[in-house]
């Protein structure tokens, strides 16, 4: 009788579950005692209360934070400094210009939280939709529950291509290898077993365990999970690197366009300091100005635009029927350059139907049918009626008729599953009356050929025709067993005699000619990755217009080493009779070479590359483990839609470089006519507010630019954050902005012999407009409105804004801001400067583009800290998580 404390300590440990070495060293029925489970799992009331007591199984929170949010806002340190100067100027006696300052910074902080939060809000309820789920035991019948879910107690299942859920001690394995690279970046998958370990065997020893966050690489197990969320190997890593992501190459350009800014801002702060000293003005007022200059050159929405234009990116593609799992996957579907692809309903239709059967050596083709139906893999559904595993049993089983229900008369003793080593599945039959028995094989005809006594010239003449034909065919073989006989193994398959062959149609799709067309002026190469025979995938390539490199199989890629294989990759188009592995392989080859691989594939053996790929593709239709492995889901096989899904990358990518070059350049352009002018006037040339309200009345004009429309050329390949590039652009283009802005100056003292307020007026104005306008000139490397047309939003919002900017001026507001009324010929001047500003643009743009669209080359893949957190955002949650404390018995690492 186990004792009240007994119990406790029981409940104890069932509840927040056992260190993995420490259960390693214990044989699974102790494990499974100490946990407080049983082989046929938890109850469910039991695993509710224990998700009570542990907490769900994730390492990641997507909880929107709107003070986290905020503090993202207030990070800014020339933003703090900038405050802290208008709060010494309000109690110095400066109290309305620090008030406005104020209100100003105030609505700046705001706009950015706003949008900033709109976009995490967005985020989050991208994560909602996500489900990862995995099939456990609850009282002995098998379920499947999201992973956040399990707790230590739970008995799981694995199969190929799953994502190991949790920590599991194991108690059955079929061949079970799992990939652990994501753990100890070792490439060789790990053999599994369910043997106890010696106490004090490291981490990567563990053979008896599986571990959260690494892949079955083949075979099956079951395992009653250990260790949850950040007390797994993989938790306790993933949560010490911290909630958030590392850089993309686009959050590395971002990083380094900052630095870029702070040393422009610092040099021209500094400067403008010195001069105003130099002329005795007042120190504060000096400061401000100076600080105002430096807020100003800055782009304080640009981390509000990139989440916006990313938010508005996955809301596209959601109208178009692709799902991203995260909002960075839209960076990655832009930067794909190969994609590679299975044929069957993404090339052809997916509709197979049987066509015929052909019979050899005298069998009769009802004989040849008869033996593919008893070779099928059924379940028998709720109606009684025999439910085909895959496509082409379901089409056979439906064209069957008479033939089909001769096959109640006999029975199947046992079977050989498929698998894509064998490429064949076998069944030993006991004919009617149990008087014979004899082993019927089907597969692929090269893997059964090889298995049979002797195939004829005419079999395999016949063979190749249909092949050049496009059919799909599936070759079916028998041999006769002793009837004593109750076991078949893969070993029995062989010393067959070739009975037929069944063929299959599965025709090109009529969209998938254009689809490969947009993809090809994309810049995206495709490669077909195919279970089927190389004649067959070659033909449709021809007759979708896919130009082919040529094809090699599965058995000529297994005689390769790495040197050959990359080589193949680069070279072949098509990729026949390949096994799960050599997809990853190939996946692994390519981007070896630096490339940006898109794998689409939706079925249990894709899984593998789906991990291994830089964007995985799957579809709503595919296989849970499919769909669990990809980053991206298209509610519909085509790849026009994927073609759709990487034009919203490139667009995303395009619209916020706008941003930053407009920004750039013309902020640049307006701070050193600020610095310059200051130099030389017996004023400050603006009022800090005034620059501040510039600054987010811009600011605000570019709010439509995520939406903008982009030119196709912009498209036609990834394009990479150039430092180089933009410095230039911010140099060669802001002087001309400056180059008007002086001219406006001396108009203002000549023509209209302006004094401080109505120069300040002039300046403002013309520096609004000029500086929204030049968005439309910008935005393109063509002709604007006539060959290029800017998105009816973004002209609304600048028309909006200026008129916003002018009327400030005539506004109640325009003495406490320091404006004053502008005479008419003022704006008579304005049309004209603007009308010469964009003229000068266009052949500015001419000399500064002579040379053609320069792409970068991609920067190196990204590296196990990536896909860690990549794996991570499997196990994510909206509930908070609680700081991590690593437990006794945690080990050290892997």
């Amino acid at each position: 009788m186990i004792g009240k404390g007994a119990q406790q300590e029981q409940h104890t440990a069932g509840s927040s579950g056992l260190a993995i070495c420490d259960a390693a060293a214990l044989p699974v029925d102790e494990v499974l005692a100490r946990l407080g489970s049983s082989s046929s799992g938890l109850s469910a009331a039991a695993a509710a209360e224990r998700l009570e007591t542990v907490g769900p199984n994730a390492v990641r929170s997507y909880r929107v934070r709107a003070w986290a949010v905020l503090a993202r806002q207030l990070r800014s340190a020339l933003l703090l400094l900038l405050a802290v100067t208008a709060v010494a100027s309000f109690f110095l006696g400066n109290r309305s210009d620090a008030v406005v300052i104020g209100i100003i910074l105030v609505a700046s902080v705001g706009l950015g939280f706003f949008n900033e939060y709109r976009a995490e809000r967005a985020t989050a309820a991208l994560h909602s939709q996500v489900r990862h789920n995995t099939v456990v035991l609850r009282e002995g019948e098998a379920t499947r529950v999201d992973v956040t879910e399990l707790v230590p107690g739970d008995v799981v299942r694995l199969v190929l291509g799953d994502v190991v859920p949790a920590d599991l001690r194991l108690s059955e394995v079929v061949d079970l290898e799992c990939d652990e690279s994501v753990l100890t970046g070792e490439s060789e998958p790990a053999e599994k077993n369910t043997d106890v370990v010696p106490e004090g065997t490291a981490t990567a020893d563990l053979t008896g365990c599986a571990f959260m966050g690494t892949i079955v690489h083949a075979g099956t197990g079951t395992g009653v999970v250990v260790s949850t969320g950040a007390n797994a190997e993989f938790g306790r890593i993933a949560r010490g690197l911290g909630d958030r992501e590392p850089e993309t190459d686009f959050q590395r350009g971002l990083r380094s366009f900052s630095v870029l800014l702070l040393q422009v801002a610092l040099v021209l702060t500094s400067m403008i300091v010195v001069i105003n000293l130099l002329l005795d003005r007042p120190l504060i007022e000096s400061l401000l100005f100076a600080l105002a200059i430096a807020v100003g050159i800055t782009p304080q929405l640009l981390p509000a635009v990139v989440s916006t234009a990313l938010a508005s990116g996955s809301r596209r593609l959601a109208a178009r029927k692709v799902l991203v799992k995260r909002l960075v996957c839209i960076e990655d579907l832009g930067d794909v350059d190969i994609l590679i692809t299975d044929k069957t309903g993404t090339l052809t239709t997916g509709r197979i139907a049987f066509v015929e059967a052909v019979p050899l050596d005298g069998e009769s083709a009802e004989h040849t049918v008869l033996h593919g139906l008893l070779a099928t893999e059924t379940e028998v559904g709720g109606s009684g009626k025999r439910i085909a595993t895959n496509a082409m049993d379901t089409a056979l089983w439906e064209s069957a008729g008479e033939t089909g229900r001769q096959v109640e008369r006999y029975r199947r003793v046992d079977g050989v599953p498929f698998d894509h080593s064998r490429r064949m599945t076998s069944a030993l039959v006991a004919t009617p009356g149990d008087d014979a028995k004899f082993l019927v094989v089907k597969g692929a005809p090269e893997s059964v050929l090889g298995r049979c006594v002797e195939a004829s010239a005419a079999a395999r003449e016949t063979l190749a025709q249909l092949f050049d034909r496009g059919r799909r065919v599936v070759a079916v073989a028998a041999k006769d067993l002793d009837a004593a006989r109750t076991r078949a193994g893969a070993d029995d398959e062989r010393d067959l005699h070739l009975t037929g062959f069944l063929v299959f149609s599965d025709e090109p799709k009529e969209s998938a000619r254009q689809s490969l067309g947009r993809l090809a002026e994309l810049g995206i190469t495709v490669k077909v990755a195919t279970g089927d025979n190389s004649q067959v995938a070659e033909r449709v390539c021809t007759e979708l217009g896919l130009t082919s490199g040529g094809s090699v199989t599965g058995t000529e890629l297994a005689r390769l080493d790495d040197e050959q294989f990359t080589e193949v990759a680069r070279r072949a188009t098509v990729f026949a009779r390949v096994s799960p592995e050599q997809k990853a392989r190939l996946v692994r080859a390519l981007r070896g070479e630096g490339r940006s691989i898109g794998f689409l594939g939706d079925g249990v053996n894709d899984a593998l590359a789906l991990h291994v790929a830089d964007v995985g593709i799957s579809v709503d239709s595919g296989t849970d483990v499919a769909k669990d492995a990809a980053d991206v889901v298209l509610l519909e096989k085509d790849l026009g839609v994927l073609a759709d899904g990487v034009t919203e990358g490139r667009r995303t990518f395009a619209n916020t470089i706008k941003y930053v070059l407009m920004s750039t350049s013309s902020n640049f352009g307006n701070m050193f006519s600020a610095a310059a002018a200051s130099a030389v006037l017996t004023f400050l040339p603006m009022l800090p507010s005034q620059i501040l309200l510039n600054n987010l009345l811009y600011d605000s004009s570019q709010l439509a630019l995520p939406g903008d429309r982009v030119d196709p050329e912009e498209l036609r390949a990834p394009s990479h954050w150039d430092i180089a590039f933009i410095r230039r652009f911010m140099l060669f283009f802001g002087p001309l902005s400056s180059l008007f802005d002086f001219v406006t100056f001396g108009l203002m003292l000549g023509v209209f012999h302006a004094g401080p307020e109505l120069f300040r007026t002039g300046w403002f104005v013309e520096s609004l407009a000029t500086q929204i306008l030049i968005v439309f000139a910008i935005r393109t490397r063509r002709t604007p409105f006539i060959r290029s047309r800017p998105s009816r939003a973004l002209i609304v919002t600048v028309a909006v804004v200026l008129a916003v900017g002018i009327g400030v001026t005539f506004s109640p507001f325009a003495d406490d801001l320091g404006f004053t009324r502008l005479p008419l010929g003022f704006f008579l001047m304005l049309v004209v400067l603007i009308v010469a500003y964009l003229v000068l643009i266009e052949f500015a743009k001419r000399l500064f583009y002579a040379e053609p669209l320069h792409r970068l080359p991609p920067s190196p893949r990204r590296g196990r800290r990536h896909r860690l957190h990549r794996r991570a955002a499997h196990f994510s949650t909206a509930a908070h998580l609680p700081p991590l404390v690593l437990r006794r018995g945690s080990s050290a690492g892997t």
